[in-house]
């Protein structure tokens, strides 16, 4: 296929041991097999060898976006970061929003490409279709929130530039360490931030003007498409509808209380699976009514799910954003934690730390789980002790004490602990903020995610909890483990693509994948279909299956905490249920053709991935 439209055809491969830089285009056959983003930086990784440590020189790190984005596509302002993650072993992929993305497209690249380590800390200035790298020693060891102010004021102030950087605990080589771009979006998910310490890459800097933005191949056909997009997402059916469906009120938090109604919100490290009426302490709702301040939104998006905070007074003041759901959740309910003043504060010292706030709040309750269980010798950490968590925190960003052994992730921190039971994670991650006993198919989605325990790999809960375009039956009963297989493989196929394109994943709450299909065709001038996107969408989570398979990921690591398997809920909504996996991974093993879990030949041939 001819890269018109959305691509500039240039990738930039950066050697950070020898400081050569090279310029190349992206090969044909692999924008048509994987489009962009995600699916062309897991193409990269795969090509680079599955074996690679991932923590050596030889591992790749590539900063992608996609075809879309940057463009006047709506919620076209993602960046995918991927690698082979040193937290679970597996490809990762993980986006960040704001606008970096579509600057990066500005500046005039689809993507940068890392390896090898420099031998002192650098940076990666980007424009005009140019990369270079400067010295970072005088950065190296601040914070994300400083660094970036101080990287500003050196390339001449933030109009027009966003800094995409690491914080002390990717230098100090955190697990879950991540990339932190313009203060508050993370690519916060596998340690890529850690990668990112170990190659000495301390920011990437990119100055691009939304002048210089790809303009559609086809302007009339994109007029037409963009037309349809926008009256979806508008629709005050949907959650995406502007200032008035909850995505856009009351952000990602507007699931805090629709979760715990359902027994659905698991809780002091999934031993309950609702919290009460501290929830609402937490949600969208108390967050909206007590310390919003504005409403601020990434590139081409009039969703603005982000919500900035103002706490004003107290021990836990602090101007941030945003209070999402999945840090509320895990630094909250998961803690034992009501306080969401403390919780914003906790995801602000994440970010400026800069690591996964998702695995730190499930890090810190796998802890208090071992520490109630009374293993910790008398020292340890209390359910909902705010204070206790903001200094185990910190120590677990510089590796002192206890941190050090928790900076290695849930996963493989409990096993060093001696009590893998108390893990909430799969394949070494930490679980995301919906219960498998509660919402099933979730369950299976963590289960079967390439890149550990993942809510974002395939949104179930947009058809059992919420209902989207993709369900046009309404909601699908979350208790219920039939069908489950069938219906994460198919959000797990649209996720992919649409990470692939690259646009923000709330666009399929409302957008159809015909919507999908013309802006893409409109934008790249090249035709294409749903079918079309739903192919590359199988194509590339087979090959990222591939990957782990060859990494030694087969028979039996698709599976959970026995906790979700075995210990039924006890709470209103969900009461005695367990999650049924084995039976939807049969169902789901079928739909995908693949045989426990393993990727059989045919199938790779198939879909040309071999």
């Amino acid at each position: 296929m001819p890269l018109g439209g959305g691509y500039t055809n240039r990738v930039a491969w950066i050697d950070l041991t020898g400081g050569q830089i090279e310029y190349k285009p992206i090969a044909e056959e692999d924008a048509r097999k994987y489009i962009g983003a995600r699916g062309l930086g897991v193409k990269y990784v795969f090509d680079n060898g599955p074996q690679v440590d991932p923590l050596s020189p030889e591992n790749i790190l590539c900063f992608m976006n996609g075809p879309l984005t940057g463009t006047d596509v709506n919620l076209s302002g993602r960046m995918a970061v991927c690698t082979k993650s040193p937290l679970t072993g597996t490809v990762t992929d993980s986006h960040h929003g704001g606008w970096s993305a579509a600057r990066l497209k500005w500046a005039g690249f689809d993507g940068l490409v890392f390896k090898g380590k420099a031998d002192k800390p650098v940076y990666a200035y980007v424009e005009n279709g140019q990369v270079t790298l400067h010295d970072a020693s005088d950065l190296w060891g601040k914070h994300v929130h400083e660094t970036i102010k101080i990287l500003q004021e050196r390339h001449g102030g933030a109009k027009d530039l966003s800094v995409i950087t690491i914080g002390p605990a990717g230098e100090n080589l955190v697990k879950f360490g991540c990339w932190m771009n313009e203060n508050d979006r993370a690519s916060g998910r596998g340690g890529t931030g850690c990668v990112g310490g170990s190659k000495h890459l301390k920011a990437i800097v990119i100055k691009g003007k939304h002048a210089d933005r790809p303009k559609p191949a086809d302007k009339e056909a994109f007029k037409a498409a963009q037309k349809v997009a926008l009256a979806q997402l508008t629709d005050e059916r949907f959650i995406t509808s502007p200032r008035k469906g909850g995505l856009s009120v009351y952000g990602t938090n507007s699931l805090m209380n629709d979760t715990n109604a359902i027994g659905a919100l698991p809780t002091r490290n999934g031993q309950e699976a609702a919290f009460g009426d501290d929830a609402e302490t937490l949600s969208g709702e108390w967050v909206k009514a007590n310390i919003l301040v504005n409403d601020p939104t990434c590139h081409a998006c009039p969703v603005a799910c982000k919500k900035e905070v103002d706490v004003k007074e107290g021990p836990w003041k602090v101007h941030m954003e945003s209070v999402e759901y999945e840090p509320a959740w895990s630094l909250g309910a998961m803690c034992g934690n009501p306080d969401a003043n403390a919780v914003a504060w906790m995801i602000d010292r994440a970010n400026d730390w800069g690591y996964d706030a998702i695995e730190i709040g499930v890090v810190l309750a796998m802890y208090m789980e071992y520490s109630q269980r009374g293993y910790a010798n008398g020292d340890g950490l209390a359910w909902g002790d705010t204070h206790g968590m903001a200094e185990v925190m910190r120590k677990i960003a510089f590796r002192e004490g206890i941190g050090d052994i928790l900076a290695e992730g849930t996963g493989k921190a409990a096993k060093k602990l001696g009590h893998p039971e108390f893990a909430m994670a799969c394949k070494d991650q930490a679980i995301p903020a919906y219960d498998p006993r509660g919402i099933k198919g979730m369950g299976l989605g963590y289960a079967t995610s390439n890149r550990g325990a993942c809510h974002l790999r395939g949104y179930t809960p947009a058809a059992e909890v919420v209902g989207n375009v993709l369900n046009s039956t309404g909601k699908t009963d979350p208790l219920a483990w039939e069908g489950k297989g069938n219906l994460v493989m198919i959000f797990q196929n649209v996720h992919t693509f649409t990470d692939c394109l690259d646009v923000c994943k709330f666009t399929t709450f409302a957008e159809s994948l015909d919507s999908f299909a013309a802006q893409f065709a409109a934008i790249t001038g090249t035709p294409c279909t749903a079918g079309d996107l739903l192919t590359v969408g199988e194509r590339v989570y087979n090959l990222e299956r591939h990957y782990n398979n060859l990494n030694g990921f087969r028979e039996g690591s698709d599976t959970l905490p026995k906790r979700f398997l075995e210990e039924p809920s006890t709470m209103p909504g969900s009461v005695g249920q367990v999650c049924e996996l084995d039976k939807m991974l049969v169902e789901y093993y079928e739909k995908r053709g693949w045989v426990n879990g393993v990727v059989p030949e045919a199938k790779l041939k198939e879909l040309e991935i071999i």
